[in-house]
């Protein structure tokens, strides 16, 4: 009998954190996947070269234990330190199905965004910055996800990653909704 047998394979997406954004931390995507199949993971596929990592694993690992065996792999080839964010096939799917924003039909999908958050925060964290207002942004955190609503720039909002961290006490990445989307399509490929 084999392990894949015992273990059922499970679907899985990693989204890396400051990739190759301005020259800094720079991987290539071959040279990720290969990392990503040297941890014994299965079906490794890449997305554009911020960090996106659709892979099967049959590892009995909780998210947080997941995304550090990917994180320490990471700091011990290239020596620096890449926060990663892990979510199944399911969780992808139930993101884009309970986003509170995609059945107004007056919002621009390509407006949307979704930042993933780490772990959950603490309920006093999100009660006392769900005080905010950031108009015309706007924003709705639901379990381990924060929706976004950006209507005229990401690059120029307050609602980033940092706020967010800074604001929430975990760590946080920020995808558009066409990449979320997209890597849900790959999950099936």
């Amino acid at each position: 009998m084999k392990l894949k047998d015992i273990c059922p394979m499970q679907t899985f997406i990693a989204i890396l954190r400051g990739i190759n954004v301005s020259g800094q931390k720079k991987i290539l995507m071959a040279d990720l996947k290969k990392l990503f199949e040297d941890l014994k993971f299965s079906e490794v596929q890449t997305y554009i070269q911020s960090g996106n990592v659709v892979f099967k694993s049959a590892a009995k690992l909780s998210d947080i234990q997941l995304a550090q065996k990917i994180e320490k792999a990471i700091q011990e080839k290239y020596n620096f330190t890449v926060p990663v964010i892990t979510r199944t096939k399911e969780e992808i799917e139930r993101v884009i199905t309970e986003s509170p924003f995609v059945k107004n039909k007056q919002i621009d999908l390509k407006k949307l965004h979704v930042t993933f958050l780490s772990e959950l925060p603490k309920k006093e964290n999100v009660e006392s910055i769900n005080k905010s207002e950031f108009s015309p942004d706007e924003f709705f955190i639901k379990g381990k996800e924060i929706y976004l609503h950006i209507p005229e720039s990401y690059g120029e909002t307050k609602l980033s990653n940092k706020f967010f961290e800074n604001k929430l006490k975990v760590t946080a990445t920020t995808r558009n909704w066409n990449t979320v989307n997209k890597l849900l399509e790959m999950t099936s490929q």
